[in-house]
């Protein structure tokens, strides 16, 4: 991967989300950083016959690059920044601290705290029960899911307005 400063933000399909998403894209564009995009593929049951698992495993794959197309395109119609996907295959904390370990560019991590009965989701808890994100020290920013798209872009210096050429 390229050099200079990146943003990581882990990408799922969470209600919270898109509030991690707008924060990072915004704070990318206004520092001029590159924007990564995480996503993990959970392990899948093991199927019964290879051809099914493998068949399982494509799709799950199509479906990842699907997903990061669309959050792309997100991120392109709010800040004007276009994203870097990346898809790995495992559990989402070991591989989470294998990339931040691996791009030495990842200067932040940008998570987003759900705030109804499902709690804050798995990965702010554990970073609030002290767990590292990886051998480097990488600062973590937690925005709430709850605030609106103007609150977070006021948050992290945006105007409320997306960028020319990018839609609302």
């Amino acid at each position: 991967m390229s050099e200079g400063f990146a943003c990581l933000v882990v990408a799922d399909e969470s209600a919270e989300f898109p509030a991690a998403l707008t924060y990072a894209a915004h704070l990318a564009r206004g520092g001029g950083w590159r924007l990564l995009m995480l996503h993990v593929i959970e392990p899948s049951e093991p199927a019964p016959w290879v051809t099914v698992s493998e068949e399982i495993a494509r799709q799950a794959q199509a479906g990842a690059e699907a997903l990061l197309e669309r959050f792309a395109a997100e991120a392109w119609a709010e800040a004007g920044v276009t994203a870097e996907g990346v898809i790995r295959q495992g559990e989402l904390r070991p591989e989470m601290r294998k990339l931040i370990d691996e791009e030495v560019a990842i200067k932040l991590v940008v998570l987003a705290a759900g705030s109804g009965p499902g709690g804050p989701g798995v990965l702010v808890s554990s970073i609030a029960k002290g767990n590292a994100m990886g051998a480097r020290a990488v600062p973590v920013m937690i925005v709430p899911g709850a605030l609106t798209k103007d609150e977070i872009r006021a948050l992290s210096g945006a105007s409320s307005a997306p960028p020319a050429g990018a839609s609302a």
